[in-house]
This record gives C-alpha cells, sequence and structure tokens, in this order.
C-alpha cells in the first residue's frame, strides 16, 4: 500500500495503527515517487497466529486428513512402535 506524504500528515496515527494491526509495510510518496516506508520493527511478533494446518493451506499445501485425525494407518503405526 502506498499513501502520500500530504495523508500521511493528516492520518498519520491511523496509519501507524494500521502497521501494527496488519504488519504490513506502507510506502510514502512525494510527486509519486516512494520516498520512505513505515514498517514493523523485524521483532514484532504478529498479532494474528495461524494454526499449522492453516499456513500450510496458505502456502499452498495440501491436507492429507483433517486435523484431528492421523494419515497414518492402525497397523503402520503399530509396526513403528
Amino acid at each position: 500500500m502506498a499513501i502520500s506524504v500530504t495523508q500521511l500528515k493528516n492520518d498519520c496515527l491511523s496509519v501507524v495503527r494500521q502497521v501494527e494491526a496488519t504488519g504490513q509495510a506502507i510506502a510514502i510518496t512525494r510527486r509519486g515517487k516512494v520516498v520512505a516506508r513505515i514498517a514493523p520493527p523485524a521483532t514484532a511478533v504478529k498479532h494474528v497466529t495461524l494454526k499449522p494446518w492453516e499456513e500450510l493451506r496458505k502456502l499452498g499445501g495440501h491436507l492429507s486428513a483433517a486435523a484431528d485425525e492421523s494419515v497414518v494407518r492402525d497397523e503402520d503405526f503399530e509396526a513403528l512402535r
């Protein structure tokens, strides 16, 4: 997302809150050219924590079973003991 310097001047607090809430950087432009960027610190912890299977889906992965199911058959599981 990009906003102009003038818009940043008028809406600074809401812009900072948006970066804090979403974790996404915002480019600041002057006359259409990016002159600065507001971004969360590298050590910031995301407010939204996805479950492992949600992360997998987000990355384009495929789940072989539901979250509460096992993909290993009982026979195979016993053989691994």
